[in-house]
């Protein structure tokens, strides 16, 4: 009989604890890009920024940038153009 053992699974968490300081500030960044001096368009950006999500297209970015080098503040304004554009995507 074959004995197959069980490998612990990585939980979001777990992958994303490297970036947890990066996270919480690219909030705010994605927050500040999100606003608009259009009342109905702005108000729409507020109820995206509010439903947290997973993140997990930033996380990648977050990540890529932590593996090849270090983040930068261009890594910030990738996490956030990429998730603007997911974002984008499911209004559209």
């Amino acid at each position: 009989m074959v004995s197959f053992s069980r490998k612990k699974t990585a939980t979001l968490d777990n992958i994303k604890q490297p970036i947890e300081n990066e996270l919480k500030i690219f909030s705010g960044f994605f927050r500040d890009a999100m606003r608009s001096k259009v009342g109905l368009v702005d108000l729409m950006a507020r109820y995206i920024v509010r439903q947290k999500g997973k993140r997990v297209r930033p996380i990648l970015v977050f990540l890529s940038a932590k593996a090849c080098g270090t983040i930068t503040e261009s890594t910030f304004r990738a996490a956030t153009l990429v998730e603007i554009l997911h974002t984008a995507t499911l209004i559209h």
